[in-house]
């Protein structure tokens, strides 16, 4: 109920409902391992994949590779369709907390630019699969990741 309420008060306002936000899971190959880049959010510093909110002209994949070049300074091939989906629960600055769907494309081949609009703000890093899975917070996001390759055990 609240949720719906906060769509409508949105709605009202003129702005997005705030249900859907975009990822870029960035991934590179280093010889035959594949890696997963991740970033510290600013809030939490927990490790995250680069995100935010559909943009305005742009499609969501498009919206994912800005937001991966924004805060992690990565640039490479996007998919045009998203690898899965994940949920999670975002804290507003009011307190609340809403329920936000998160479609996760793919960006492989990623490379890294020493310069960025957040450098300073945010770590990143390059993981293994499987660390990059156990490093987040999100089930559906380490899901995620470890579908993305066969992992060897």
């Amino acid at each position: 109920m609240i949720r719906r309420l906060l769509d409508v008060m949105q709605s009202l306002l003129g702005r997005r409902p705030p249900a859907l936000q975009v990822a870029a899971l960035c991934t590179r190959k280093t010889g035959e391992a594949t890696e997963v880049l991740l970033i510290t959010s600013r809030g939490t510093g927990r490790w995250v994949t680069p995100k935010g909110w559909p943009m305005r002209g742009r499609s969501l994949s498009g919206a994912a590779a800005q937001e991966a070049w924004e805060e992690a300074g990565a640039t490479g091939r996007i998919s045009e369709r998203p690898v899965g989906y994940f949920n999670y629960d975002k804290a507003l600055e009011s307190g609340l907390a809403i329920s936000v769907d998160v479609a996760v494309f793919h960006m492989g081949k990623a490379e890294l630019s020493e310069d960025y609009p957040e450098k300073g703000q945010r770590r990143r890093r390059w993981f293994s699969p499987e660390d990059a899975a156990k490093a987040v917070a999100e089930e559906g996001l380490a899901d995620i990741i470890l579908s993305l390759q066969p992992i060897k055990r």
